[in-house]
């Protein structure tokens, strides 16, 4: 028996490679709970297996999950089809601002090399001898790295970020928000070092503070505070 259009959803998936590539439709059965990976899944499953796209977990954190929906970036993970669908279509793209390497599966190369650019590493000054240093939670460093400590480098912000469209050199706001928690983390020995890094052209003074990166994080974290 054929499906009616009422149980079926129009997905138009981005297909192709970074020199050429076009939208292909795809019709999709409707399920209870269904999320966006469970779509995109179903069509490499059972329609198209050439269909590359990158997930892990499927219990949202990992993020590598993280894809254009309807002009929106979000984990496919845990955005549910029914919150997002509309007039029973779907388009779904790889993320923006990054190199495409096939259909909706990204290079994550240079975001993770704007990190390295941002000094976004921790160098603590103690070896394991040492006993380890007591932070006390309540401190105004401790409590301000808090705030921004739960990035999962999904990328999300760093797609709906504008300023890395037309700047190709900004360091972005993940980059930028594992900066600003790194300088609170009195343990880090790189403190001079970041901050000549996140001075640089490219760094924090090039945020236009448009509140895309805040908008649109899964974990709720404020890179736009960050980086101010």
């Amino acid at each position: 028996m054929t499906e009616s259009a009422l149980d079926t959803i129009t997905v138009s998936v981005w297909r192709g490679n970074a020199q050429q590539g076009d939208f292909e439709d795809f019709e999709v059965p409707q399920q209870p709970s269904q999320t966006i990976l469970d779509v995109i899944t179903w069509i490499q499953r059972h329609l198209d297996a050439s269909l590359s796209y990158r997930f892990a977990c499927r219990v949202g954190m990992c993020g590598s999950c993280a894809m254009m929906v309807n002009g929106i970036p979000r984990w496919t993970c845990r955005t549910h089809v029914n919150k997002v669908m509309q007039d029973n279509r779907l388009r779904i793209e790889p993320l923006r601002n990054l190199p495409l390497i096939k259909d909706l599966a990204c290079d994550m190369s240079e975001f993770f090399e704007k990190w390295q650019r941002a000094e976004g590493r921790f160098e603590g000054g103690q070896s394991r001898h040492e006993a380890v240093a007591p932070i006390s939670p309540q401190s105004p460093e401790r409590i301000r790295a808090n705030a921004a400590i739960e990035c999962i480098n999904c990328a999300i912000c760093y797609a709906a970020c504008d300023v890395v469209s037309w700047n190709p050199d900004y360091l972005g706001p993940a980059a930028l928000n594992r900066a600003w928690s790194l300088q609170n983390d009195v343990r880090d020995r790189r403190h001079a070092e970041r901050l000549r890094a996140v001075s640089a052209d490219g760094g924090c003074l090039s945020c236009h503070s448009q509140q895309g990166c805040a908008s649109y994080c899964p974990n709720e974290l404020n890179p736009t505070a960050s980086i101010a």
